[in-house]
């Protein structure tokens, strides 16, 4: 994937940028609503990111900010695990980059993205329950929320883009 505004760039990491990647997760408020939290559980997200853009199209992408390269965070897409018939997209930023509208950006460049694959499957996306500002981004970016989606040790809020 690639993309590119006015603001942000969302492009493949090198395999020399996994100390943005793996600083990025050294924020406890960026890391309090995601279920990773080991340095090794970074690594081995870094590194199968790298070995995905080999095989495509769904991978982890950097999202830079286009005027000074600074590392604003990082996107994914993915078939979804819960059910492989849907695609998953998500994203992490920087706290310094929180409130500024760019989670909207990403997230409708991750549709964007998607339906260009012209997969027929719906886009979805989760979040902790207590996550209310990437729920007001999915909501704004015309996903409708769903019933929770129950995992073994948690229930997550459950989104859905249908296709049109």
């Amino acid at each position: 994937m690639k993309y590119k505004n006015d603001t942000i760039i969302i492009r493949e990491f090198t395999p020399e940028e996994f100390p943005l990647f793996s600083n990025l997760f050294d924020n406890e408020n960026v890391t309090r609503y995601l279920p990773y939290k080991t340095h090794e559980e970074y690594k081995e997200m870094f590194d199968k990111a790298l070995a995905d853009y080999k095989e495509g199209p769904f991978s982890r992408w950097g999202i830079f900010n286009i005027q000074t390269d600074d590392f604003v965070g990082m996107c994914l897409a993915r078939v979804f695990l819960d059910n492989p018939e849907q695609i998953e997209i998500g994203y992490t930023l920087d706290e310094n980059y929180w409130g500024k509208g760019l989670g909207t950006e990403v997230c409708k460049a991750l549709i964007d993205y998607c339906s260009s694959l012209n997969h027929k499957k719906n886009i979805v996306a989760v979040t902790d329950l207590d996550n209310i500002g990437s729920q007001k981004v999915l909501l704004k970016s015309g996903f409708s929320r769903v019933e929770n989606l129950e995992r073994e040790d948690r229930e997550l809020a459950y989104f859905i883009l249908q296709k049109e």
